[in-house]
């Protein structure tokens, strides 16, 4: 993993006041465009799918710095804030059944910025199994319920997801960055953030490389040899703790699954994620059996790994200060519009704020 970090967020309920909201998306535009002009969008996307900077981003936005809306309320600020037309960005998705229709949005976006009918089906795939892959190959008890896929014009793509423990009442963050995404299924996160950290099968570890090799050979066995072997020591399960009743049995969906992944005779295990109705049981099974039948034991190493400018939400550490947020959005935007008739004294000048931040 390119790298990882760890920050709080506890699972909040509610929604964004709509005098912040509107606030959100006015601010969020113009540090994009700011960002857009001096470095590009390349830079924007480097800067979204690190945790740190992200996190910020929010709290500079004026949103909890401790809540899982900060994901789900940014991620949406973006989406109404970025207009793909005009900026040559999109975000697609977002949380619930607005995470469903991103294959539809992507299709749509294609569109706009003139994507082959190649390069739109690469892109809606990597928008399915990045999801796959943070659902069912980290098993860490989170459930994904937040999906935003971040799209530029030159086919450059992020990915910010984040999943839900009703059992810790935590949510975990999980970013993607597409120039940093060598191989799907072997640890192709830029990060994965939360506060809590437990038992985790890891099937995107490199430890895990032979577990992964072996759950592809067995693929290749019939399904009916394998029976024994998961009745046989089931209880082994068990030991991976991860969202399983203590009357649980291994049922023969699973050996329906395994029968249709025979069947299919997938070529790598990438392609085992990918097929249709492979979800955490059977990615646990193959696991076992690969543990079982030739000793491979998967990885159990959970993957997991901040600022204030105008107050937080809920009036940490102060009250949200809407006279100055409104003022440093103004100043932004003037800014732009400035240094697009090519005065940028304003612009050089917010730059040379930093010289006086020790």
């Amino acid at each position: 993993m390119v790298q990882t970090g760890r920050c709080d967020l506890p699972l909040h309920y509610g929604k964004a006041p709509k005098w912040l909201f509107g606030r959100m998306v006015k601010l969020s535009k113009a540090i994009y465009e700011v960002i857009e002009r001096d470095f590009g969008r390349d830079e924007f996307l480097r800067r979204i799918s690190d945790p740190f900077w992200f996190q910020s981003f929010a709290c500079v936005l004026g949103y909890d710095w401790h809540s899982s809306g900060t994901t789900t309320v940014t991620c949406g600020a973006l989406k109404v804030a970025l207009n793909p037309e005009e900026n040559g960005i999109a975000v697609l998705g977002g949380k619930g059944k607005a995470s469903r229709k991103t294959p539809e949005e992507i299709e749509n976006v294609s569109s706009i910025f003139s994507f082959s009918t190649d390069k739109m089906e690469k892109l809606i795939y990597s928008s399915k199994i990045s999801a796959k892959v943070d659902n069912n190959l980290v098993q860490d008890g989170y459930q994904l319920y937040q999906h935003s896929f971040f799209l530029t014009e030159n086919g450059k793509w992020a990915v910010i997801q984040q999943g839900m423990n009703n059992f810790n009442s935590y949510a975990r963050r999980y970013h993607w960055l597409s120039d940093d995404v060598k191989d799907f299924v072997v640890e192709p996160q830029k990060a994965i953030c939360c506060d809590k950290k437990g038992r985790t099968l890891n099937m995107t570890a490199k430890e895990s490389e032979k577990s992964r090799k072996v759950s592809v050979d067995i693929t290749k066995e019939k399904p009916k040899y394998l029976e024994g072997y998961l009745n046989k020591k089931r209880k082994k399960v068990f030991e991976y703790k991860l969202e399983m009743p203590k009357k649980h049995e291994i049922n023969l969906m699973l050996y329906k699954r395994l029968n249709d992944l025979y069947e299919f005779k997938p070529k790598n295990y990438e392609e085992i994620v990918a097929f249709k109705g492979v979800g955490p049981k059977t990615i646990r099974a193959l696991s076992l059996l690969g543990e079982l039948i030739y000793g491979e034991k998967p990885s159990f190493k959970d993957p997991a790994k901040f600022s204030f400018a105008f107050g937080g939400k809920d009036s940490i550490p102060y009250p949200i200060n809407k006279q100055k947020m409104d003022e440093a959005t103004n100043i932004l935007e003037t800014a732009i519009n400035e240094a697009k008739l090519g005065k940028r004294e304003k612009i050089n000048s917010i730059k040379r704020l930093k010289n006086f931040v020790k």
